[in-house]
């Protein structure tokens, strides 16, 4: 960009870095949310609830499934870019 153009977009420098931020906070989420440790990590603690008595069996089953979905794509996610995320 050129100078006179970088000058008329300087007020807007804050909300460029603000999306900036915001892009990098939901990348990490993202990150962290499909990364297969996780998943298992959940998995293993739906179970322990299972075997208390705190869940149902169909609370169980829809949540299992909703895990398993997540590791699935994080799977697929990260054969395609390497990084564990959606693509």
């Amino acid at each position: 960009m050129g100078l006179i153009s970088e000058v008329l977009l300087l007020p807007f420098a804050p909300a460029r870095g603000s999306a900036w931020a915001i892009r990098q906070v939901l990348q990490e989420a993202e990150r962290i949310y499909y990364d297969p440790a996780t998943v298992r990590a959940e998995l293993s603690r739906l179970e322990e609830q299972l075997e208390a008595g705190e869940i149902t069996e169909e609370e169980f089953d829809r949540l299992e499934d909703e895990l398993l979905d997540r590791l699935e794509i994080a799977s697929r996610g990260s054969a395609g870019t390497g990084n564990g995320t959606t693509p």
